[in-house]
């Protein structure tokens, strides 16, 4: 039995009724502790410190010149890209202003101009994310395109992809040097649909993107050291991107199709915090508080750390798992399910059984 369905098993008579209630019970605490109001300032000073080091990078880069050392610029400028994307990520759950219009425009900016990521492709997907975590057929981060995240998934693996999946919990970080890659392409591939919402603006900020971060890297270098900075800055920040993504949800339970849960414990029994200071918060983005800001999506980050000890002792209160481990312990973890999942899958193709084959 999973840790959801012994928490629903375990629940007293009437609790059913009651749990609409106990989410609006927690709103109200943290509502009352002033912790859903807008930060402004604090967003403000974070969108300026980003410009900065931006332009920072970007003035070394051309100061440096024709140089291997640079492989240390494109280092550099993979960690600025890692935290343009963080506020691209607030303004999605417009955490930034209360306006959505203030917020779609700074996350444009962000998403399409700063990083090259379709912003309003990222929005829907992420928000059906947040609205199922780790919900078979719902959640479209445990779809199962590239990592297998349920036994079922993995026996349905063919050839190559059977490879990956029984190797995955060695392939993971190494698929991570890929993550940028594959989010640009399917930046490209959303705005192909003629269906796109302002496909006219996104394509023109993403286009205006790889045009400036193109031209810079190929007049400043030459072919070879721009190939290399391309490589290390691109694959070091989807790595980055996916090592502050990786502890949140994966190693955690899995909800089927059919099973129907309240919105609290849906976010909590899904989700893991990482544990750690302030530093902590600044090289995960606030993703470190995952609970909380799955509970809480709109929440500016820098009231995440204040929300955590009134979200666990709710928990406590309501004998829910509050699930919260160190950094190392999230990745342990994640690694030690996909190696379970992606045993599951056949070592050939004889090995499959006739009724998978069928599916």
């Amino acid at each position: 039995m999973s840790t959801i369905d012994q928490t629903v098993a375990a629940a007293p008579s009437g609790a059913q009724s009651r749990r609409g209630s106990d989410y609006a019970e927690l709103l109200n605490r943290v509502r009352e502790a002033g912790l859903l109001d807008r930060r402004p300032t604090y967003y403000l000073v974070m969108i300026a410190v980003n410009a900065a080091l931006v332009a920072a990078g970007w003035t070394v880069f051309v100061l440096v010149g024709d140089s291997w050392w640079q492989l240390v610029t494109a280092a550099y400028l993979a960690v600025v890209f890692t935290h343009s994307g963080f506020l691209g990520h607030d303004a999605g759950h417009r955490q930034i202003f209360r306006s959505r219009r203030a917020n779609h425009r700074v996350g444009l900016v962000y998403g399409n101009l700063a990083i090259g990521l379709a912003f309003g492709w990222w929005v829907d997907k992420h928000h059906r994310h947040h609205a199922h975590p780790n919900h078979e057929g719902l959640d479209p981060d445990i779809s199962g395109e590239a990592l297998a995240f349920t036994g079922a998934q993995a026996r349905r693996r063919r050839g190559a992809g059977r490879l990956l999946a029984r190797h995955q919990r060695l392939l993971f970080f190494p698929m991570l040097l890929l993550e940028a890659v594959s989010l640009h392409v399917a930046s490209v591939r959303a705005l192909s649909r003629s269906t796109y919402r302002e496909r006219g603006r996104e394509a023109l900020l993403l286009g205006l993107h790889a045009a400036a971060y193109l031209t810079a890297v190929v007049v400043v270098l030459s072919p070879l050291r721009a190939l290399a900075f391309v490589v290390v800055q691109q694959g070091l920040f989807g790595l980055y991107l996916g090592c502050a993504f990786a502890p949140n949800h994966k190693g955690m339970p899995i909800l089927k199709a059919d099973e129907d849960v309240d919105f609290l414990r849906r976010q909590v029994l899904t989700s893991r915090n990482v544990r750690g200071n302030r530093m902590t918060d600044f090289l995960l983005g606030g993703l470190n508080h995952q609970i909380e800001h799955h509970l809480f999506p709109n929440m500016p980050r820098a009231a995440l750390r204040h929300a955590r000890p009134i979200v666990r002792a709710f928990c406590r209160e309501h004998d829910l798992p509050y699930v919260e481990t160190g950094l190392l312990d999230s990745y342990r973890q994640a690694l030690r399910h996909l190696h379970r999942v992606g045993r599951s899958a056949p070592q050939s193709a004889d090995s499959v059984s006739p009724a998978v084959r069928r599916t």
